[in-house]
């Protein structure tokens, strides 16, 4: 399953993934409005062998099929990965 992942320029360490590059039709106004000007950072190919450095790869996939997003959120201090 191809993603776009896009960073936010106003909250750190908070990332948007997209099933259709550029194709923000289906995120939540407010959403988008909290995320601020989407910078593209990068694209990958993901299938349930890959590993992503702080999400479940399974449960980006479902979120991406779902409602064609998927919203990363900075970790939480002192929580276990």
């Amino acid at each position: 399953m191809y993603c776009v992942i896009y960073k936010s320029r106003k909250k750190l360490d908070t990332y948007l993934y997209l099933s259709t590059p550029d194709d923000f039709s289906r995120v939540p106004e407010a959403l988008l409005g909290m995320f601020g000007e989407p910078e593209q950072v990068m694209e990958l190919e993901l299938n349930p062998g890959r590993r992503l450095a702080r999400e479940d790869v399974l449960r980006v996939m479902e979120a991406l099929r779902e409602r064609g997003w998927f919203l990363q959120m900075p970790p939480t201090p002192g929580a276990a990965h």
